[in-house]
């Protein structure tokens, strides 16, 4: 009896702890050659129905915004900052202010001048996701880029 007992609380803690698991966020990435030494390269987010991301350009004392880190490297420069669409301007209780988000899915672009015709863009992106319960902890990602 014991051991049916521990079999079954074992199973139903792996159940919860595996239903706990959320990802909403699917990243995906690519790059433009617009010529020998430009191209942009796209980072895009896949988000699930009832979830946000938020934008760049947040004011402070709210949530976490995205943002990008690039590794430096000799085969490329950033020309200018990421740029992204148009978000979503909404008041949130939670943080007591208008926050700009973006559902369903978004792409962020950077230019880059490229210094020997190819290059790897390599870097992080560090976000937060939030629905109309819950917001999850801030998550980074790495990416690696081929720009060819």
């Amino acid at each position: 009896m014991k051991k049916l007992l521990l079999v079954f609380l074992t199973y139903i803690i792996s159940t919860v702890s595996y239903a706990q698991i959320l990802a909403p966020v699917k990243w995906s990435y690519g790059a433009k050659k617009i010529d020998n030494e430009q191209a942009i390269v796209f980072i895009k987010a896949t988000i699930d129905k009832g979830w946000h991301i938020y934008s760049q350009h947040l004011a402070d004392g709210g949530p976490i915004s995205t943002s990008f880190k690039f590794t430096k490297s000799d085969n490329y420069i950033l020309n200018g900052n990421t740029s992204e669409p148009k978000a979503v301007n909404k008041y949130e209780k939670a943080f007591s202010m208008n926050v700009q988000y973006f559902e369903q899915s978004v792409t962020f672009q950077q230019k880059i001048k490229l210094k020997s015709g190819q290059a790897s863009v390599n870097g992080t992106v560090n976000y937060m996701v939030c629905s109309d319960k819950q917001c999850l902890p801030p998550e980074e990602v790495e990416f690696s880029i081929p720009v060819k």
